[in-house]
C-alpha cells in the first residue's frame, strides 16, 4: 500500500510538472537529465570520473537543446552577481572579475588576500588560505557562476564562514559528502567571534563540484 501512494504521489509530481513546463520538454531535454541523475548516482558510488562525464553530457545535451534558456540562466545569474558585489563593493572595496573561463592555482605559495568576487561560466579554483596574507582583518571570498571545480582549504587560526550553494553536483567537506540536488553548506568555525582574521566565503553555481577541508 505504501509503495502504491508513493507510486501515485511521483505519478502526481510528473504530470504536474509535465503540464507546467510541456513546451520546453522534448526527448533531448529527457536524456539530459537521464544523464544528469545517472551522473549524480555514479558520484554518490564513488565513481567520480564517470559521474562527471555524464553530468557534462548531460549539461551539454540541455545547451544544445535550451541554448536561448540557458544564455538568459547566465545573464541572471551574472545580473545578480553584479547587483550583490556593487553593494559590497561600495562597503568593502570588493575586487570583482567576470569571465568565460577562469583558472586559480593559490595552492602552492604564498599569496596576498584581498576580499574578491569571481563570475565565470568554467571554473577550477584551488584555494589554500593557509598560505594566505590577509590585508584586512576581515576578507570576502565570492566565487559564483555556471560550471564549477572548486578546492578550499581552510587553516584552523582563521575564523571562517562557508555558505555554498551548487544546484547539480557535489559539495565534500571533511569527510561528509553530499551529492545530489539543490546541495548547500552552511558552516562556522568555532572560534569566528574571536578570531583576529576572519574570511566568509560564498560559492553558488549551477553545476559543481566543491571541496572544503580544514588543514
Amino acid at each position: 500500500m505504501e509503495k502504491r501512494n508513493r507510486f501515485f504521489a511521483i505519478l502526481l509530481i510528473a504530470v504536474g510538472a509535465f503540464i507546467l513546463f510541456g513546451k520546453w520538454i522534448s526527448f533531448m531535454t529527457i536524456a539530459a537529465f537521464f544523464f544528469i541523475l545517472y551522473g549524480i548516482y555514479k558520484i554518490k558510488h564513488e565513481q567520480v570520473r564517470k559521474g562527471y562525464t555524464l553530468l557534462s553530457v548531460g549539461a551539454g545535451l540541455l545547451l544544445l537543446d535550451h541554448l536561448i534558456m540557458i544564455i538568459a540562466i547566465a545573464l541572471i545569474s551574472l545580473g545578480l552577481f553584479y547587483a550583490k558585489t556593487t553593494q559590497i563593493q561600495s562597503r568593502k572595496g570588493l575586487i570583482k572579475t567576470q569571465n568565460f573561463m577562469t583558472h586559480v592555482d593559490l595552492d602552492d605559495h604564498p599569496w596576498i588576500l584581498r576580499s574578491t568576487g569571481m563570475w565565470h561560466v568554467l571554473g577550477e579554483v584551488d584555494i589554500d588560505l593557509s598560505l594566505a596574507i590577509a590585508e584586512e582583518q576581515e576578507n570576502l571570498l565570492l566565487l559564483e557562476g555556471m560550471f564549477g571545480d572548486i578546492d578550499l582549504t581552510l587553516p584552523v587560526h582563521y575564523g571562517v564562514e562557508v555558505d555554498a550553494l551548487v544546484l547539480f553536483g557535489r559539495i565534500k567537506f571533511g569527510q561528509d559528502r553530499e551529492t545530489s540536488m539543490m546541495n548547500r553548506l552552511n558552516w562556522k568555525s568555532p572560534n569566528y567571534d574571536t578570531a583576529e582574521q576572519k574570511v566568509k566565503v560564498v560559492i553558488s553555481y549551477m553545476v559543481g563540484d566543491i571541496s572544503v577541508r580544514i588543514s
